[in-house]
């Protein structure tokens, strides 16, 4: 491997972080709660398996999203992994000039803590959550999966790769 390939600096500027973040390939979860009768949702990339005993996941949140305190607030969420056909559903909830649709579009039911499930997601985990880790501009959330819908199908699921949404296609 050449030199020019590799970075040996101590610090690395911001453009470089996002630059290289662009070319690291993501699945896309729509992450849903309910909170005081409203429900409330966001796209997150930054979903991972935690352990598997008890089973649990992260979810990481930017602490500027106008629904972060509520996800907190409420205790519970839903991660909810999208397929490439929903590249729509996907659009309402990152874009928030399309703030009014959400939840309009899909069949949406609940499970077990009342987060809103959407019913041909690749797979749903209904959430408790256990503990919030704040790191600089966004929060960790560890929780514990306390129920899964698993439709009975496979399907290809959205990714998001060099800063836009895409199916494996």
């Amino acid at each position: 491997m050449s030199d020019t390939a590799i970075s040996r600096q101590e610090s690395i500027s911001l453009d470089e972080f996002r630059h290289g973040m662009r070319r690291l390939t993501a699945g896309v979860s729509l992450v849903t709660t309910e909170f005081q009768g409203e429900k409330l949702g966001l796209i997150a990339t930054s979903v991972s398996s935690l352990a598997a005993e008890p089973p649990s996941l992260l979810v990481c949140v930017n602490r500027s999203a106008s629904s972060h305190d509520a996800f907190i607030a409420a205790g519970h969420f839903a991660v909810n992994v999208l397929r490439e056909q929903h590249d729509d559903l996907c659009a309402q909830f990152s874009q928030s000039s399309r703030r009014a649709e959400r939840f309009q579009n899909g069949t949406w039911q609940t499970l077990n803590t009342g987060a809103p499930i959407l019913a041909d997601a690749l797979v749903s985990f209904d959430c408790q959550l256990e503990k919030v880790v704040e790191w600089n501009t966004h929060s960790v959330l560890l929780a514990r999966i306390v129920g899964i819908a698993l439709p009975g199908e496979a399907a290809e699921p959205m990714i998001y790769f060099n800063s836009g949404f895409h199916s494996l296609g």
